[in-house]
């Protein structure tokens, strides 16, 4: 499993040109679900998102997780993330979960994540989606569990 996080002063995603998850402060994850990816892994990977330091401190130290800032968690899912990209002009996807499986699984971590933080919100599975940030920093991290 990959998560792209990016610390945001907010976010939202749009299917349509309607607003289907928003957050202020906090952090955009876009969620890349490979084959051998399951319930474990996904659990890791929250425990990871909500306890990683990447907020300053008061001394401007990253030092603070979303939850210390009690900010907001947007997951969105993107397939594109598990794309082989090693060789060749095009990426290939074999290396990307089968969408019945993916979906079952985000939508596991989104309810995990619900149950264990405030403010969470998130993309249409699957759905044509336009992501809107801004960046705060900027910072960006790939994790990888």
């Amino acid at each position: 499993m990959k998560a792209l996080l990016q610390r945001v002063t907010q976010a939202r995603v749009e299917v349509g040109g309607e607003v289907v998850g928003s957050i202020d402060q906090g952090l955009l994850v876009l969620v890349g679900i490979e084959p051998q990816d399951d319930r474990a892994t996904a659990d890791k990977l929250l425990q990871r998102l909500l306890k990683y330091r990447v907020f300053n401190d008061a001394d401007g130290r990253m030092n603070c997780s979303v939850q210390d800032v009690q900010g907001g968690l947007l997951l969105v899912s993107q397939f594109t993330l598990a794309a082989d990209t090693r060789k060749g002009l095009r990426p290939g996807f074999s290396t990307a979960a089968t969408p019945a499986a993916a979906e079952q699984l985000f939508s596991y971590l989104l309810a995990q994540a619900r149950h264990a933080h405030a403010a969470v919100a998130s993309g249409r599975f699957g759905a044509d989606m336009q992501v809107h940030l801004i960046n705060d920093g900027p910072v960006t991290f790939l994790l990888e569990v």
